[in-house]
């Protein structure tokens, strides 16, 4: 057995260990120190009698007094829903045309929409819901299928090209890669570009392509046809990208985007809530804007 060793300075026991020379003193706790250490044990202690505490396989103990943030939380989401249910009830009995002219509903719809658009939409449109290649922008005023509060909602009620809803909005845009020559698809891509310029939609080479393969759905006039989904080609606003090579490989492979339908999933308060936030972002169209188109 070691014999113990007193430090000469202070003539405090030492533990044996040192560090350059230095050792270091056997000092007992202080008395404050150990109370605080015992009092959080006998705290932990409590606290797993009275709250959930040990992770099970399917749940966690429940504790005496059977506290639940989960059940916190779900009541207060009940008790928020309750007293939201006459707005939520209105908006979906409100005509969306008429919806603007009722102006708490329509900040509760746009409230509410800001929050499902953000849950649901932003990871494809982005937050700002500014959109991002392949994916529309929402801020602008160019709409494939209607800008107008019941074609938004209609949009986002049944989606785009999904299989999931049999009243889904539907268009495709063939592969040209297996309809037209590789040289061919360059001409008509350049020709396609030059169209925001003013470019003639029918001249040339490349407007003789474009009267052959694209007009039918586009138009004559390159204005695109909302109806079924056909794009503007003159108005700058590309979706999969402007320069030629993007335009090349579009017309190639035949562009084909999928958005899912949200009426079962969020509810018709909710998709009509989006409908509005989208609306308002500042493309919202009224129900007059294209009517003869």
């Amino acid at each position: 057995m070691s014999e113990k060793r007193i430090d000469p300075v202070t003539g405090t026991e030492t533990t044996g260990h040192s560090w350059d020379g230095i050792e270091e003193l056997n000092n007992p706790l202080p008395r404050w120190w150990l109370w605080t250490f015992y009092g959080t044990i006998i705290w932990g202690v409590i606290y797993m009698i009275l709250f959930p505490a040990w992770p099970l396989v399917n749940e966690a103990t429940s504790g005496l007094l059977g506290y639940s943030t989960r059940a916190n939380v779900a009541a207060e989401i009940e008790a928020a829903e309750a007293a939201n249910a006459d707005l939520r009830q209105g908006l979906v009995n409100t005509e969306m045309a008429a919806l603007p002219q009722n102006e708490e509903l329509h900040r509760f719809a746009v409230s509410a929409g800001g929050a499902v658009f953000r849950t649901n939409c932003s990871q494809c449109h982005g937050s700002g819901a500014q959109g991002a290649l392949g994916y529309p922008n929402l801020l602008d005023d160019a709409w494939l299928w209607g800008g107008s509060l019941d074609e938004i909602a209609y949009t986002v009620r049944h989606g785009i090209r999904n299989e999931d809803d049999p009243d889904a909005r539907w268009s495709e845009m063939p592969a040209f890669g297996d309809i037209l020559e590789e040289q061919e698809i360059v001409t008509l891509a350049e020709h396609v570009a030059s169209l925001p310029e003013g470019t003639d939609p029918l001249a040339g080479p490349g407007g003789e392509l474009f009267d052959m393969n694209c007009a039918s759905c586009h138009g004559t006039d390159a204005k695109g046809d909302r109806t079924v989904g056909a794009p503007d080609l003159t108005d700058a606003i590309w979706l999969y990208g402007s320069d030629v090579d993007s335009l090349v490989e579009t017309i190639t492979e035949g562009p084909f985007g999928v958005m899912p339908a949200w009426g079962e999933r969020l509810g018709e308060a909710e998709v009509r809530a989006v409908a509005a936030y989208v609306h308002q972002l500042g493309g919202g169209e009224s129900p007059e804007a294209h009517q003869g188109e």
